[in-house]
């Protein structure tokens, strides 16, 4: 009986498969798996600011161990309740990794519902506090303390800044705060569908910022898909019953800053993640608006501005809609750059066009704004050339990057 048990010790201990691993090299193959996931972590997805967590098994460990699955530190034994003895439970698949397309689906419709609660919410504001320099210090000031308090607990993790990358971001949140700003006062003075409507412009000055500027070619099909964009825009202008010239021109200055914001976000490309980026950009735009907020509104709302909207709807409604506003604000913003991080340019052209839609339909229903036929009609058809403007854009830019891989 000794003699048997003997040998069946030996035989099993002459089996390769079934020797323990080395410490050694476990920690060897642990740091494998580490170094393979080193650059989804650096550049993974964003959740509300935070960073999925990759994958916890490495291919190459699962290769050197396979009765371990899937890893290392997901194998149990029977003490542990394993359904028999020498069998690992099989890590389970995460939402996240098993539904991406419900995923996806949930941040659009975050980014949409954020935003037209944010229009809805500020033009009712501006309805009885006329004041959008103050309103726009507001969001952004909102938005740096949700900023602050994240980096606080560490979700996320601040990323450090230099001088270098100062520099290249203050060109950036200037013209991302002048833009925001102009954007405010037009929906101060006109309906929200209408500044939508100007703004649907920005295609056109981006092409002619490429064009022009930075001495890139355009295809004459981009340009043709533009002109309905102009036409649009030319035939709602010319029957809008809310029209006036400072929210026309302080729409168009708005697509002209956000023009050149995007000009200097090329030239502005790091390496940071894209929640830290806006958090740096939102603390640099709120030092660029206060000043004028503070010269141009200030002896009126210190004289009466602040006491007639109090007498109006109370200060505690005062307060939380002012609250609620900076705090939609900052998040649809965040919440659309997550989005626009987790799918392709095709699909980031169209959401883009079905938000501004959105927007447009429901401001209409909720303020109950009369719009004229031409208008309606020149809405449409400006909405129409943005979306086949925003396509062919896409597609040439899918393209390229194919170009790139082969």
């Amino acid at each position: 009986m000794e003699s048997r048990v003997l040998s069946r010790a030996a035989i099993l201990s002459s089996l390769p498969h079934l020797r323990k691993l080395p410490r050694e090299s476990a920690a060897n193959a642990s740091l494998v798996s580490v170094k393979a996931i080193g650059s989804v972590a650096d550049g993974g997805n964003l959740i509300w600011g935070r960073q999925l967590r990759p994958a916890l098994c490495s291919p190459a460990l699962k290769k050197e161990v396979v009765l371990l699955r899937p890893c290392l530190a997901a194998a149990s034994s029977p003490a542990e309740g394993s359904d028999s003895a020498g069998e690992a439970k099989v890590a389970p698949v995460g939402f996240f990794e098993k539904y991406p397309a419900l995923v996806t689906g949930f941040f659009f419709f975050m980014w949409y519902f954020l935003n037209v609660i944010f229009n809805i919410l500020n033009k009712k504001i501006y309805n009885y506090f006329p004041y959008p320099y103050f309103v726009s210090v507001i969001h952004l000031f909102v938005g740096v303390v949700y900023c602050l308090v994240s980096w606080t607990v560490g979700l996320p993790k601040r990323a450090p800044i230099d001088s270098n990358l100062l520099k290249l971001l203050i060109p950036v949140a200037v013209c991302h705060a002048l833009g925001h700003v102009t954007s405010n006062v037009s929906f101060a003075a006109v309906a929200v569908s209408f500044t939508h409507t100007i703004k649907a412009l920005e295609p056109f000055f981006n092409a002619s910022a490429s064009q022009f500027i930075l001495g890139q070619s355009i295809p004459i099909t981009l340009w043709l898909s533009l002109a309905p964009v102009v036409l649009g825009v030319a035939m709602a202008s010319l029957t809008e019953l809310s029209f006036n010239w400072t929210g026309f021109i302080s729409a168009m200055i708005s697509n002209i800053s956000f023009t050149y914001r995007s000009i200097y976000s090329k030239k502005a490309m790091t390496d940071m993640d894209s929640t830290n980026i806006y958090a740096y950009i939102s603390i640099i735009a709120l030092i660029v608006c206060i000043p004028p907020a503070v010269i141009l509104e200030g002896p009126t709302l210190l004289k009466h501005g602040f006491n007639d909207a109090i007498a109006k709807v109370g200060m505690v409604k005062f307060i939380t809609d002012l609250f609620w506003v900076g705090m939609f604000y900052h998040l649809y913003n965040q919440v659309a750059t997550n989005t626009l991080e987790r799918v392709a340019p095709l699909t980031h052209a169209v959401g883009n066009v079905l938000k501004r839609v959105f927007v447009i339909v429901f401001s209409i229903l909720v303020f109950g704004n009369k719009i004229s036929t031409q208008t309606g009609i020149g809405t449409a058809i400006a909405i129409a050339g943005v979306a086949i403007y925003s396509l062919i854009k896409a597609r040439m830019e899918e393209e390229k990057r194919q170009a790139k891989a082969a």
